[in-house]
């Protein structure tokens, strides 16, 4: 089975250099791994701990933990992997704790055993998935100890199927896996793995942090004002096509941050509003503010934005890739968003404690508006009170490892 993962591995990599020809995102990934050895720093003397994480939603699950490992440990060399180009291209936009970050290279033996030899982390994490098989072995051959962080496991995947036995070999290699539930505590003891312990998400104590340290946004403010200020937030086109008609018939000021923030996109969300619409990256210290809708067409800036917020729709529910709704609701932000949540059970934590909201049409948005405007600060206060009892994950991993 190893050598049947290595042939899917191979043309894997062969179809992502297929597909840069004509994709930008596959072209910045096979870009960012060209002559990644020669890239590597000195490590020589140094204790190197290593996570990967494959986008940027991982990488903010890994920071409260890596924080503490360089408050502790002042001297330890953190390495820090992504799968992903939206990882790669944005996690300085974040402040960290990295020492060295690089694209992984392909999941070959040949580029793990190079790539581990080299930096010979003494711990390994892997943050909430992607377990690439090669690296994992080769890590634990050369005596590491291996993690999973913040990991969420559904019956779906091939740990569990009847053709993934050596995807199971792979996750018997780890030392131990923190896992965010119940559910994912219990898949894995049910393919007998047992070193497992329920922590919870790291991204609570992400949220909880920028919360603490979020800057004032005075162009935002000013727009704010004395009202109510509507965020939709990470949306993508099936969200804005929904959400149309009810901004250009509603007297609340809204502020929206697209996914995409490209000319294109931007231009297309402006020909949908009707009412008077700004481009956050058109005004200055000076600009008058005199629209009713802005369109925060920059990267970095929405989980600060939030801090101005009242109600929030977050997109992405449309097609499964659902956005993180933990940063609006560590500010008390009611969340709102499409039905395809599914493999994000935080999503139904929302739902089922009353501050989370489900839509699939206009009507359905509207009638939770309305709902949520009714009792806006009860629901606001009990969504901050979940956000703050589910913190700590970080901290339970921490001490729990043997360092």
């Amino acid at each position: 089975m190893h050598f049947l993962y290595n042939i899917g591995v191979r043309l894997y990599g062969l179809a992502i250099l297929i597909a840069s020809i004509f994709n930008l995102k596959a072209k910045k990934w096979i870009a960012g791994r060209k002559k990644w050895a020669s890239q590597l720093p000195k490590t020589e003397n140094k204790r190197v701990i290593w996570f990967h994480c494959a986008s940027l939603g991982e990488f903010d699950q890994g920071l409260p933990l890596m924080a503490k490992l360089k408050t502790e440990d002042p001297d330890c060399f953190l390495v820090v992997t992504f799968f992903s180009p939206s990882g790669f291209e944005h996690y300085q936009k974040r402040e960290h704790n990295a020492d060295f970050v690089c694209y992984l290279p392909l999941d070959t033996r040949s580029n793990a055993k190079q790539f581990i030899q080299h930096f010979a982390p003494t711990h390994s994490f892997f943050v909430k998935y992607e377990f690439w098989g090669n690296y994992i072995l080769a890590a634990k051959k050369n005596g590491s100890k291996i993690f999973n962080v913040s990991g969420l496991f559904r019956p779906k995947q091939r740990f569990f199927k009847w053709y993934g036995a050596f995807f199971r070999t792979i996750l018997k290699q780890f030392d131990h896996l923190f896992v965010q539930n119940e559910a994912s505590e219990a898949l894995l003891k049910s393919i007998g793995i047992e070193n497992v312990t329920i922590t919870g998400d790291s991204r609570f104590d992400r949220v909880i942090e920028n919360r603490d340290k979020v800057k004032d946004n005075e162009l935002i403010q000013r727009f704010k004002g004395e009202d109510q200020l509507i965020i939709i937030g990470s949306s993508w086109p099936a969200d804005e096509t929904l959400l149309f008609a009810w901004m250009n018939t509603s007297d609340q000021k809204i502020l929206i941050a697209p996914h995409q923030v490209d000319d294109k996109h931007i231009a297309q969300i402006e020909s949908g509003i009707s009412r008077s619409v700004q481009r956050y990256s058109q005004l200055s210290a000076d600009s008058t503010i005199d629209f009713e809708v802005l369109i925060l067409d920059t990267i970095g800036q929405l989980a600060s934005a939030y801090k101005y917020g009242t109600i929030a729709y977050v997109g992405g529910g449309f097609s499964g890739s659902l956005h993180n709704i933990l940063e609006p609701a560590v500010f008390g932000l009611p969340v709102i968003f499409g039905p395809s949540h599914k493999r994000f059970p935080e999503a139904q934590a929302f739902i089922d404690g009353g501050f989370g909201f489900s839509v699939e049409s206009r009507t359905q948005f509207e009638m939770a508006f309305d709902e949520i405007l009714t009792d806006l600060e009860l629901i606001s206060l009990k969504e901050r009170t979940f956000v703050e009892s589910n913190a700590g994950a970080s901290e339970k991993i921490f001490l729990a490892v043997e360092w």
